[in-house]
Parts: C-alpha cells; structure tokens; sequence
C-alpha cells in the first residue's frame, strides 16, 4: 500500500489518489490536500498565521 503524504500548507494527510500534487519550476514537490490549501499557499499565506490549519492549532495549544 502506498504511504500517505502530508499536505505542504496545513500538514493534513494526503491519501493516496486524493489531493493535489504540485511540482515547482526548480523540481520541488508540494502536496495538496484541498484546492483551498493550494490557493492559500499560492497567495502567500503563512500556515501558522491561518487559524484552521493543524499547524496554527498546535501553535496556539489547542491541538
């Protein structure tokens, strides 16, 4: 069975088949689990700054 990723902006699990794989111009590779992960990173927003994020969540003790 193929390993799950991590989404690149809110550090949720991508199942295999679901989410978006991004790759950059200099060969990086970035998982989406959302289109709304996608946009939000593409706009330049900080992950820990956005308070739905699991990241923001274990910043802030909540999680």
């Amino acid at each position: 069975m193929p390993a799950t990723k991590r989404c690149s902006f809110c550090d949720e699990r991508v199942t295999p088949g679901r989410g978006i794989m991004y790759v950059k111009r200099d060969g990086r590779i970035q998982y989406y689990c959302s289109s709304k992960c996608r946009r939000n990173a593409e706009l330049g927003r900080k992950p820990h700054k956005v308070k739905w994020t699991k990241r923001s969540r274990e910043a802030r003790g909540k999680e």
